[in-house]
């Protein structure tokens, strides 16, 4: 039999959907592409904007549309959030945040008695679902979910409700999932969660030490975080990030706005001072690191002033790049009874955050311009290959590589956000 997974959204998204794929394979399907009719398809949903959802909710349709008699199975955050409003498609199978790992079991139980099955649990004080990866398909990097969860309750947000309280996987079995990808030729393992720098909350551990740990595995070249909130940089990561050289050059840290009465607006738990003191500190360990955000425009109540204030101090922040999103209602949060903002200036803001990203990135990029970089290749097609630095600058190579092999690469051209470098044996 023939089973696809479809996914949208983040990477524990994708991390799970590549533990569901991995099930169904041990179970003797064969994983195809959509286009291919398969007698299963799980689609993974998001519903972190309107968006989101609205894809998920395309997709689904169109999936029972044009293979009629597939066994359907829809999870995920937008299924959490809308379980009652998607009952109206042919849904085989429907559960919510939890019992990811069991879909197989679900799929071979409706096979034998065909009835829908439709199973959501309260995502309040819930376990950490585990999940145990072996071998991620066609890539070089590898994703391990070690949290779930979120307790900020930021103002815009729905993700806490939808992915419930914060959890943690055991270190031990974090660390033995690691080890074996790292066995199988994994060079660079990327921690991920929904909330990642809060791991360990409530054990005797945390996510240093769980870094300290994998850092043992001679084969681990790179341990990556996916990304990690301001607040949970203290001075003990800190001092981890200037000792232990495996840990990437590369910080994703979610500001969201740089501007004082939004970031309250937003129920965010710091201002942009206390910020931009944490970003120093790191700096003085890691000068060049590369440090990259996400930024909501348009909040509720956001005034010129407001987004004038942002654009001043992201260019002083210093990040290189910028993952920009308009506000998008979430109901029942408080921000979707705030004062909203009208889309035509939330898409000008964007219009002009977006330009800024491109100027921040291209500058970044340019100081590396006639440098030697390692870079891990991470795809070849024809005569090229492309990889990732340490820092994370994407280096499009004019030569024929070796995937998941470390090569130590000149940069040659950088224009705008592309750039290329040169490999000589």
């Amino acid at each position: 039999m023939k089973c696809c997974v479809i996914t949208l959204g983040c990477k524990v998204n994708s991390y799970e959907s590549e533990y569901i794929s991995e099930s169904f394979r041990l179970k003797g399907y064969d994983i195809v592409s959509v286009e291919e009719k398969p007698d299963v398809v799980i689609v993974n949903t998001c519903t972190v904007t309107n968006q989101s959802d609205a894809k998920s909710r395309k997709i689904i349709r169109q999936v029972r549309k044009t293979i009629p008699n597939t066994i359907l199975v829809v999870c995920g955050c937008s299924s959490e959030h809308h379980k009652d409003k998607i009952v109206d498609v042919d849904i085989d199978i429907l559960i919510g945040n939890y019992y990811k790992s069991k879909i197989v079991d679900l799929v071979e139980q409706y096979k034998i008695d065909h009835k829908k099955i439709n199973t959501f649990v309260d995502m309040n004080n819930l376990k950490f679902e585990d999940m145990k990866i072996n071998n991620f398909l066609n890539k070089t990097r590898a994703f391990v979910k070690i949290q779930d969860g979120c307790n900020n309750y930021c103002s815009y947000c729905i993700i806490p409700y939808m992915r419930g309280n914060i959890r943690s996987k055991d270190i031990d079995v974090a660390f033995k999932e690691i080890e074996c990808l790292v066995n199988r030729g994994y060079q660079e393992i990327v921690l991920t969660g929904i909330h990642t720098g809060s791991y360990g909350s409530g054990m005797n551990y945390d996510l240093v030490d769980l870094i300290r740990k994998i850092s043992k595995l001679d084969n681990l070249k790179r341990i990556r975080i996916s990304s990690i909130e301001i607040t949970e940089l203290n001075d003990r990561f800190i001092e981890e990030l200037k000792l232990n050289n495996k840990i990437c050059d590369h910080l994703h840290i979610p500001i969201q706005a740089g501007s004082d009465h939004i970031l309250k607006l937003m129920n965010r738990k710091y201002n942009i001072e206390e910020f931009k003191n944490i970003i120093n500190k790191i700096r003085l360990v890691r000068p060049n690191i590369n440090i990259t955000t996400d930024l909501i425009v348009g909040f509720p109540n956001e005034t010129d002033d407001d987004f004038n204030e942002t654009k001043s101090n992201l260019i002083d922040i210093g990040f290189s790049k910028i993952h920009t999103f308009p506000y998008s209602i979430r109901d029942n949060t408080p921000a979707s009874k705030m004062k909203q903002v009208k889309d035509s200036i939330k898409k000008s803001r964007v219009n002009e955050i977006l330009e800024l990203s491109d100027l921040l990135e291209n500058r970044y990029y340019n100081k590396y311009l006639n440098k030697q970089v390692n870079v891990l290749i991470e795809e070849v097609k024809d005569n090229i290959s492309l990889g990732h630095t340490d820092n994370y600058i994407k280096v499009i190579i004019d030569k024929r590589l070796d995937n998941n092999k470390f090569y130590n690469v000149v940069i040659n051209d950088v224009v705008k956000t592309d750039v290329k470098g040169i490999y000589k044996d």
